[in-house]
């Protein structure tokens, strides 16, 4: 058995037929790992091999192939991409940014303003008296209560449904970025 120097690395044939072998096993365990991204699967492949071309004292191991060897290095290889890719910041692309509207453009928050309007026409005498309480005019709910001289329990009750009705008439607005805007108005669906 030789030991292996840093500047040592495997022989080409060598690793030609390491990858003849056991490339199309090695492959497809990885897309197993990489849930079928077959570029990251590739990748990790190439980097496996690379591995086995730098250590070329693996070769010489106790075992009868190299196969165990090249899964555990994938193996390994996959999960620190994977974790590398968890530590970093969601990628945005430019396609997705010029998709995104503006949230400073006024003609955007004209055309959401006009659409949340309709949509409160649409709902009944009550539940819009609730709403103006709450959300327009800023009042608690146990405030809105006394100026409309119902119990605080209807008054949480008609503002659930008021919401469920207008979420309904505004499909194109995501209930996330509503309850975002709300709860930066200061006022927090809790409060009312």
């Amino acid at each position: 058995m030789t030991t292996a120097t840093a500047t040592e690395t495997t022989d080409e044939r060598a690793l030609a037929e390491l990858q003849r072998a056991h490339g199309p096993a090695l492959l497809n365990f990885l897309l197993g790992l990489t849930h079928g991204d077959r570029q990251r699967a590739e990748d990790l492949l190439q980097e496996t091999l690379v591995r086995a071309w730098q250590h070329p004292e693996a070769f010489d191991g106790p075992f009868d192939s190299m196969r165990p060897w090249l899964f555990t290095v994938g193996r390994r290889l996959a999960i620190d991409a994977r974790r590398s890719r968890l530590a970093r910041p969601f990628e945005v692309s430019d396609g997705i940014l010029a998709a995104t509207p503006d949230p400073e453009d006024p003609t955007e928050s004209a055309v959401a303003v006009l659409d949340v309007r309709e949509a409160v026409k649409t709902l009944s005498q009550e539940h819009r008296a609730v709403l103006v309480q709450i959300y327009f005019r800023g009042l608690s709910v146990h405030e809105t209560a006394r100026a409309l001289g119902i119990p605080e329990g209807t008054v949480k009750s008609r503002s659930y449904y008021a919401l469920r009705a207008l979420g309904r008439s505004l499909p194109g607005y995501s209930r996330s970025s509503s309850s975002q805007s709300a709860r930066s108005d200061g006022v927090s669906a809790t409060s009312r």
